[in-house]
């Protein structure tokens, strides 16, 4: 029996036997804007219900999974736009997370800020190597305020105190800095790092799916209580209301245009 042929306007989706891969494929750096969201959420959400389908890895092209959120199409968006992006992107972990059947996430390039925590709502990641490879928050940099929920993930992971930590830092890990730090957990050559997904999940696709989705169940109940959970309306809201602050909204802009000077 085959699968349901799949079709999103900013994924690449590729039906592979008993698995699917789900390419980012949303402009040169993959950045995160709502339509991705939309696209992501639909696809894992299918994805679940999907019985020919028994595991998914999550990848973007060489060198470039995503380069986090699309700050500069963000700064356009009016009040109700911006409600309705974080909406979509906490929906969007929300979907990972309760999503029943092995993921797998193949880190082929830089994956920043908000691209970081999409990573971090998989079962399993594979990084590639490279000096410009690298996981972690540096929103610091930017001036710029980490909802509530994407620093409960990033703390569930690295543990709070490490997390706020690299956070004060804007601190960003390499691949063998991330797979030390429990961010990853393979650190390999870019070429490897889809075969190695595929690999790790061709082998849990192996387990009874029952058995699989329930264990993930009780093994993932910290991050299912910091994602699943929660009022997203509520954070939504409260991350657009405090980013409208006009003083931290000049400071977004002053490094917007100090980035379009250096092009």
């Amino acid at each position: 029996m085959q699968s349901t042929t799949y079709e999103a306007k900013s994924l690449l989706i590729e039906i592979k036997d008993d698995y699917a891969i789900v390419q980012l494929n949303n402009g040169k750096v993959n950045a995160i804007n709502t339509q991705l969201l939309l696209d992501l959420k639909e696809i894992f959400d299918a994805l679940a219900k999907d019985k020919n389908v028994k595991g998914v890895i999550l990848s973007g092209r060489p060198h470039a999974f995503s380069g986090g959120l699309d700050v500069m199409s963000l700064a356009t968006l009016g009040e109700a736009g911006m409600i309705h992006f974080w909406e979509s992107y906490m929906l969007t972990l929300q979907a990972m997370v309760k999503f029943p059947k092995p993921l797998v996430c193949a880190i082929t390039g830089y994956a920043p800020a908000g691209a970081t925590i999409l990573t971090l709502c998989t079962d399993y990641r594979v990084m590639g190597k490279g000096p410009k490879h690298v996981v972690g928050m540096h929103e610091f940099k930017m001036q710029m305020q980490i909802p509530e929920m994407l620093c409960d993930v990033y703390a569930y992971h690295l543990g709070e105190v490490k997390a706020w930590k690299a956070v004060q830092e804007a601190r960003l890990f390499n691949s063998d800095e991330a797979l030390a730090e429990g961010l990853v957990d393979e650190s390999v050559e870019v070429e490897e790092v889809l075969p190695r997904a595929e690999a790790y999940l061709q082998k849990q696709i192996k387990i009874f799916p029952k058995v699989f989705a329930e264990s993930k169940r009780i093994f993932r109940k910290g991050l299912y209580k910091v994602v699943v959970e929660r009022d997203i309306t509520a954070i939504a809201k409260e991350t657009v209301v405090f980013n409208s602050d006009p003083e931290l909204k000049a400071k977004v802009v002053e490094f917007m245009m100090s980035l379009k000077n250096k092009k």
